[in-house]
């Protein structure tokens, strides 16, 4: 028998109608809700079609939200820098000097606002002390010091600063006159200039101040003695100058120092000294002053060590016009008679390096006019002298009364030891090779038997042209020079002024090294006898 199963009712069929058409429904609007996500146009115009539909149909509209009122910012207040602040590696925070109340209209001190913004950057490891550009500073004596200053200090100099005109703010002297001391990680860097406006200072000592030993070697060939004429000089202060001349720019007790770019003119003394620093960098700086500004060093250093100096132009004055009747002594400078000598007229060292300084590598300099480079002078008043391992090379000298040149008092201790010229083109030099055991800076100094110990020096690759003698060597009697090495060493003469020499060595042991032009015949090859100064005296 089959067990048939009835059919279902109608309200059940009905039932199931209606769920399958609730599932259709339900699928046609995901599907138009997932298009809509896709098509941003259609719905918004839909959404436009379905509210005028609405209101077609009686149904009040929705009234707009008010439209939001769009705030325009104010525009930002305009800077005081020339120029954005440059962007520089490990800088943290920017400290502008205007922003502290410079003017840098050229006239009014601006003094205090540099001292405030150094005040605020010292605070601040690796900030950034800007001098903007297109802007004249008066700046008087200042120092910006430590110890207690944060480390990696920058100051961006792209401006002028200039030194103030009232002589008053000298008082009785000072030796420098912007200073920074005792820091760790300074840099001065930025193409601006300062100007230390130094020609009122040298009007009083042009020809009254220290002369160079090595100027009565310089005999002029017509023997006739002209008076040097008045300098020109602007009065750009008032007031009498002390006696006491300042350097420019000076550091001092500081570690990792810096200076790159920027140009120092017209220092009344010395234009960029280090002491008692240890790691310095100087690099694509120019140095200068105009003709006949005296002691003018370009860059001087002392008790520093681990200095590199490298493509930089240092142009210390110009050549002096006035020749002078000198009488010639062709042997060393014994100063038991008074010998007259060309004043020093501002043509000094472009590099000078003194007592305590030790692996100094410079190269890549254009130097001249001016004294050249120099060693010294040291061992004045008998002190003792200790300078070592000193690299000079791939520099171009012109115009200069001395190439590379050590200088040393009688009566000093200490030695010279392992220094190296190398690759020095001399151009119009009147000594383009010097050591000056004798150094005198007056007209009369007493003999003395102790002497700074000089050895190890190498000259090598000299090259060019000079004007009054080639090579002079006036070492010390009771303690000549040894391991002097003479390499490659051409050097042509060129007629002048001046009365011409050939070269000359007293006390001078060593070595040469391949033909030498002119022949160097005086040096003495091998080793100095026994010295006579008793051992020790001669350590460092």
């Amino acid at each position: 028998m089959k067990n048939l199963t009835p059919p279902p009712p109608l309200k059940s069929l009905t039932f199931i109608l209606f769920i399958t058409l609730l599932v259709l429904l339900l699928s046609f609007e995901t599907c138009h809700a997932r298009h809509s996500r896709h098509g941003t146009s259609f719905s918004v115009s839909l959404y436009k079609k379905k509210g005028k539909h609405n209101h077609q149909n009686g149904s009040k509209p929705k009234p707009k939200p008010p439209s939001p009122k769009v705030i325009v910012p104010p525009p930002p207040p305009k800077s005081k820098h020339n120029s954005p602040p440059p962007h520089i590696e490990g800088v943290s925070k920017t400290f502008n000097v205007l922003d502290y109340g410079a003017k840098g209209n050229g006239i009014a001190d601006d003094t205090k606002a540099f001292q405030a913004a150094w005040a605020s950057a010292c605070k601040v490891a690796g900030s950034l002390i800007i001098v903007p550009d297109k802007s004249v500073f008066v700046v008087g004596p200042i120092s910006f010091s430590g110890p207690y200053c944060q480390a990696n200090i920058f100051f961006q100099l792209d401006g002028t600063i200039i030194a103030p005109s009232d002589t008053k703010v000298w008082g009785n002297g000072l030796l420098q006159w912007l200073q920074f001391t005792k820091l760790v990680g300074i840099t001065i860097q930025g193409n601006g200039t300062i100007d230390g406006r130094g020609s009122p200072w040298w009007q009083d000592t042009v020809y009254g101040d220290s002369i160079d030993s090595e100027t009565q070697l310089i005999v002029p060939l017509n023997k006739t003695v002209n008076q040097n004429p008045p300098m020109s000089v602007r009065r750009d202060l008032s007031g009498k100058l002390p006696s006491t001349k300042p350097t420019a720019l000076r550091f001092y007790g500081s570690t990792n120092v810096t200076v790159t770019g920027i140009t120092i003119q017209q220092s009344p003394q010395c234009h960029l000294k280090f002491d008692n620093c240890v790691g310095v960098v100087v690099h694509d700086i120019n140095i200068s002053s105009p003709g006949d500004s005296p002691n003018t060093d370009g860059i001087h250093l002392q008790n520093t060590r681990d200095v590199l100096i490298h493509h930089s132009t240092l142009a210390c004055d110009k050549k002096a016009e006035a020749d002078h009747n000198l009488n010639f002594f062709p042997g060393p400078v014994r100063n038991d008679s008074w010998h007259p000598r060309l004043p020093d007229n501002a043509r000094d060292d472009c590099i000078s390096i003194q007592t305590g300084c030790s692996n100094v590598f410079i190269h890549n300099i254009d130097c001249g006019p001016g004294h050249g480079i120099s060693i010294g002078s040291l061992g004045r008043y008998s002190t003792r002298a200790c300078v070592s391992n000193i690299t000079v090379k791939d520099v171009t000298m012109h115009n200069t009364m001395t190439g590379v040149r050590i200088k040393t008092w009688q009566g000093g201790m200490g030695s010279v030891e392992g220094v190296i010229f190398s690759n020095i083109q001399v151009l119009e030099v009147q000594l383009p090779i010097v050591i000056d055991q004798y150094y005198c800076d007056k007209t009369k100094c007493l003999n003395k038997t102790s002497a700074v110990a000089l050895s190890g020096i190498s000259y090598e690759k000299i090259h060019g042209t000079y004007t009054v003698k080639p090579v002079h060597f006036a070492c010390s009697d009771s303690l000549p020079c040894a391991g002097v090495t003479l390499n490659s060493i051409q050097l042509k003469p060129k007629q002048e002024r001046y009365h011409m020499y050939d070269p000359f060595c007293w006390k001078t042991f060593g070595q040469l090294l391949g033909p030498a032009l002119p022949p160097i015949n005086c040096l003495q090859l091998g080793k100095p006898p026994k010295k006579i100064i008793p051992t020790g005296h001669e350590t460092c």
